[in-house]
């Protein structure tokens, strides 16, 4: 498992408790399924790998997953609001998936490192619209609502659909959490390699 780069990360498992199946174990059924996880989530195979265990919930979550990661909002936008969920959450599969999502969508290094900041949407590298997504991050995490003043700023920038989708975004990715969590999804090597390699100056994710 990657080491949290906070110090004072909460407890996860440190090796899976239910394992990613192995393709020897993959019957039709579940390779079909696999087959129609891709786009940006392809490189995560052990999380479908380890869903797929169950397969009439993975037929049915992949795509609602799906379409929220090709919906309405912007995809920089989206993977932030992603990035600051799984950084709340303490996932470390979910972070260390969505940094090279991120940066596919137009987040800099140094915004991917602010997304974890304790300072939250009040680091003062943020512009007022990324503060603003940071700041809903948050508030959904801490008191599962909006506040009005958040839902103003968003809706100066964002249609209805755009609307409905910011806190579907991030409640579908705190779910998502739980699930990596709680199962002990760990992190597959490649993927953290090539996050170190990205980001030379970040911690693991």
């Amino acid at each position: 498992m990657a080491t949290h780069p906070d110090e004072n990360a909460p407890w996860r498992p440190a090796a899976a408790r239910l394992a990613p199946l192995a393709d020897h174990e993959l019957d039709d059924p579940a390779r079909e399924l696999l087959g129609q996880a891709g786009g940006p989530t392809s490189g995560a195979t052990n999380i479908f790998t380890t869903l797929v265990r169950h397969p009439g919930l993975f037929r049915r979550w992949l795509p609602f997953g799906g379409k929220l990661l090709a919906g309405k909002l912007p995809a920089r936008d989206r993977e932030l609001l992603i990035l600051r969920t799984g950084w709340n959450c303490r996932s470390d599969y979910e972070w260390a998936q969505h940094v090279r999502i991120a940066l596919a969508a137009g987040l800099s290094h140094d915004e991917i490192e602010r997304a974890r900041s304790d300072r939250g949407a009040d680091d003062p590298g943020w512009s007022a619209a990324d503060a603003t997504l940071v700041r809903a991050a948050d508030e959904l995490h801490a008191d599962a609502c909006l506040s009005d003043a958040t839902w103003a700023a968003l809706a100066e920038r964002y249609d209805e659909r755009q609307l409905i989708e910011v806190p579907m975004v991030v409640g579908h990715y705190h779910m998502v959490a739980f699930a990596l969590n709680s199962l002990g999804v760990q992190v597959e090597d490649d993927v953290a390699a090539a996050n170190a390699a990205a980001t030379p100056s970040a911690g693991p994710a």
